[in-house]
């Protein structure tokens, strides 16, 4: 018998929630990653929670992994349909968040070491790298700084 659900919102958390279920989303709204990507721009979690919570989204529809059969492994998550429909309310959560920050002086640091730059409207942009980081539309998921909130930019 599936679950019920008293509330669509018990319905969403159970899906989404927890720390990193929903930072790895935000960090595959961006475009497909591989899983060494994700490690580097999530310093905090364990290799063995990443791929826990991976194989979790995987298994809820909303991650899709993509093995290409090639030596050394070349494995790639993106988001399914599902997972993009997520989009909007990542984003209402980085913006919340960033404006939190700013309000309360919390400091949003970007990676170990904090040694990217946040580039408004864009996120993080490690030095020299010539890329766009985590965000190329706003959402970084742990990049913008509360400095950056508070000048309304995000």
């Amino acid at each position: 018998m599936p679950q019920r659900y008293h509330c669509p919102v018990e319905l969403a958390v159970d899906v989404v929630g927890g720390k990193w279920r929903t930072v790895i989303l935000a960090h595959l709204k961006e475009g497909v990653h591989r899983y060494g990507e994700l490690r580097r721009r999530m310093p905090g979690v364990s290799e063995k929670m990443l791929t826990q919570r991976l194989r979790e989204l995987q298994a809820d529809g909303l991650v899709a992994r993509h093995d290409r059969g090639t030596t050394p492994p070349h494995v790639e998550y993106q988001l399914t349909d599902e997972g993009l429909s997520l989009a909007p309310v990542l984003q209402a959560l980085y913006d919340w968040g960033a404006a939190r920050a700013a309000r309360t002086g919390v400091q949003v640091r970007s990676g170990p070491g904090d040694d990217a730059e946040t580039t408004p409207g864009r996120g993080p942009v490690e030095a020299g790298d010539g890329e766009e980081g985590v965000s190329g539309r706003g959402l970084a998921g742990a990049g913008h700084d509360a400095e950056s909130a508070a000048s309304g930019q995000s």
